[in-house]
């Protein structure tokens, strides 16, 4: 019996592995300061700032909006006549802690940090 060797591993070389790339870092939310999941709307900003801000606008269209596995179409038909008014002086300040007390100021402040429609 004739034996043979096989010559492909006399030639493996040993790559290391690729090094990891570095974490995914955002800029904190420009609205209120939480933990920003990105860039939407053309700025940082975090889950809460754009589902807010999404249905804050959301009279403005007409179309079906897909989101993270939800339709949010019946927005429209609920939010047509939505006015906000702000109790105070029009100044509150908008941080994540409570950034839910003055729907009016927060929405001034989406579009002071240049959220666009």
């Amino acid at each position: 019996a004739v034996e043979t060797q096989s010559t492909s591993s006399e030639f493996f070389f040993f790559f290391p592995p690729s090094p990891l790339p570095p974490p995914r870092v955002y800029k904190p939310c420009f609205v209120c300061q939480d933990k920003s999941s990105g860039y939407h709307y053309g700025v940082s900003a975090c889950e809460g700032c754009i589902f807010f801000f999404f249905i804050s606008l959301s009279f403005y269209r007409t179309t079906f909006h897909f989101r993270e596995g939800f339709f949010f179409f019946f927005w429209c038909d609920l939010i047509k006549n939505m006015v906000y008014t702000c109790h105070r002086d029009k100044n509150c300040v908008i941080f994540f802690f409570f950034r839910n007390r003055c729907q009016y100021c927060r929405l001034q402040k989406c579009f002071e940090v240049g959220m666009s429609k």
